[in-house]
């Protein structure tokens, strides 16, 4: 099974591996790519009105472009460990086990406007690009990234069932035929359903870490209905390919 997380607008800082090295993370057939936009956002870090715009933020932002202007030289750290925010508090990597580690490393990948998509043990440093931004001398990131990314990701499940829990956004750089999809859901008393931002993210970092620590291998959505409910997430199959965890 291989579980695709979105990635995160914030990330931690330093780390402790050697700087970036484009050749070492996993799906090379990304890195052309990778240094297209690497080299891109070193070169854009340097004029503060175009990356402003470009990245879409703001004057107290500014310190984001310092980690774009580094990316070649800053240290590095295991993508799951940069990655921060609601998603990633509710997963709680940090209680893993070092045997639930390996797992987590051996099960998911994050999806990157910068690098595509990475494993999760994928030594990464710090950066700013989101999946809406639009580089200069580039078309926007779909349109970037959609043929290979695709193509990259089948590769890497193997024929593996694929749980693709990235938002909308980062699912259009390169979406995964047949992956299993989950849509989180707030039930008011009424009855009526709504997409709660921050609902969604904490139930996806849950459904995660219920895929990470299970020892079962689901092979259809509800194998992985089965999984999310015994973590004792409330879940509706409602296709082949979908599934809503309700909060």
């Amino acid at each position: 099974m291989l579980v695709l997380l979105p990635p995160s607008e914030t990330k931690s800082d330093g780390g402790k591996q050697a700087p970036l090295d484009l050749d070492a993370l996993s799906m090379p057939k990304l890195t052309p790519t990778r240094e297209r936009l690497v080299a891109a956002l070193v070169e854009l870090a340097a004029d503060v009105d175009a990356s402003t715009k470009a990245l879409g933020i703001g004057p107290s932002q500014l310190a984001e472009l310092q980690r774009n202007a580094t990316l070649r030289t800053s240290a590095t750290r295991p993508a799951l460990e940069r990655y921060t925010g609601v998603l990633y508090d509710a997963l709680a990597a940090k209680s893993f086990t070092r045997v639930q580690r390996s797992k987590a490393y051996a099960r998911l990948a994050i999806g990157s406007a910068l690098f595509g998509a990475v494993r999760a043990d994928d030594p990464i440093p710090a950066y700013r690009l989101s999946g809406g931004s639009k580089l200069p001398g580039f078309g926007t990131l779909s349109s970037v990234w959609r043929d290979d990314l695709a193509a990259a990701l089948l590769d890497e499940a193997d024929g593996q069932l694929v749980v693709d829990l990235r938002s909308g956004t980062y699912q259009q750089l390169g979406r995964v035929p047949g992956a299993v999809t989950a849509t989180v859901l707030t039930e008011t008393p009424d009855g009526t359903r709504t997409v709660v931002s921050h609902f969604n993210k904490h139930h996806k970092g849950l459904l995660a870490r219920a895929l990470v620590l299970t020892r079962a291998d689901p092979v259809d959505v509800r194998g992985v209905a089965r999984i999310a409910a015994k973590a004792g997430l409330r879940v509706e199959v409602v296709s082949a390919s979908e599934l809503v965890v309700l909060t």
